[in-house]
């Protein structure tokens, strides 16, 4: 059965981070207008890696499960992790962990258990600062994922397939991207082809489409050419969808149209749930 990899230390695998840094990032997240997108998406992402982090830890330290690379694209294509991480391509999940750009301490609000809010301190790890200025080079992007993936691939050939997650809020300005979507898709391991995830996210307060099995559900050009681009769920991720609650069919595949921040966070859970093959 493809897509059924033992993940561990000698055989991981592997997660990219597609972020578009266009100058519209600039703009609010649909239904939230104290937030900039580049700020939501930075925090997403930021808070999967904390997640990630954690589920490979063990009783001897964090073990290397999950290699991470974070590839931004605005006035440039550069990889986007900081401090000590910058221009890394990808990255040991172990280093992740011990290598953050600083701790921030933030607070939330949570039920008190007797009718009222109370707000709770936390610390927050980052590694990757929001950004945004320039053109939406996602092709160049998308082929320099390519390039990275093939050498892990090469590198680790009977790995779980990697899968990368593109985040963007509007269309290339350098070309079609179906073509370089569809030769990263073409990459494979012994375990399967390479999944490709796209989240489409919104400056208005409309409801997202999530996870749709035909591109007729979508109301534009652009969003049914990133619905091609996505891969089409494979099963141990059609029934992490399922346990989540969405409505999933065979020709579902990864992506998310006019996503708010809720919705860029559940794509970003439910594309990680190959965790559960962890050994």
């Amino acid at each position: 059965m493809p897509y059924s990899a033992e993940i561990n230390r000698t055989n991981p695998t592997c997660f990219v981070f597609l972020v578009d840094q266009s100058s519209s990032m600039l703009e609010p997240f649909g239904g939230q207008p104290d937030k900039q997108k580049s700020e939501g998406v930075a925090d997403a992402i930021n808070r999967l890696l904390q997640n990630l982090t954690l589920k490979c830890a063990k009783a001897d330290g964090i073990r290397d499960y999950f290699h991470v690379g974070v590839i931004g694209y605005g006035g440039r294509v550069s990889f986007a992790l900081g401090g000590d991480l910058a221009k890394q391509q990808l990255v040991p999940i172990s280093l992740v962990a011990t290598k953050p750009l600083r701790v921030e301490q933030r607070t939330r609000k949570v039920d008190d258990g007797a009718g009222g809010i109370l707000e709770q301190k936390f610390k927050f790890p980052v590694w990757f600062e929001p950004t945004a200025g320039g053109r939406t080079p996602m092709c160049q992007a998308i082929t320099t994922a390519t390039q990275v993936l093939t050498e892990f691939i090469a590198r680790f050939p009977t790995c779980f397939p990697p899968l990368v997650l593109n985040i963007s809020d509007g269309k290339a300005t350098d070309g079609s991207p179906e073509l370089p979507a569809q030769n990263l898709r073409k990459l494979t391991s012994t375990d399967g082809n390479v999944l490709f995830f796209n989240a489409h996210i919104s400056s208005s307060p409309v409801r997202p489409i999530e996870f749709p099995a035909t591109e007729g559900e979508l109301p534009d050009p652009e969003a049914r050419l990133l619905f091609r681009m996505s891969s089409v769920l494979p099963p141990s991720l059609q029934k992490a969808a399922t346990t989540e609650g969405f409505r999933v069919e065979p020709t579902t595949r990864g992506f998310v149209f006019n996503a708010d921040l809720v919705s860029v966070i559940r794509c970003l859970d439910i594309g990680t749930r190959v965790t559960q093959n962890l050994r």
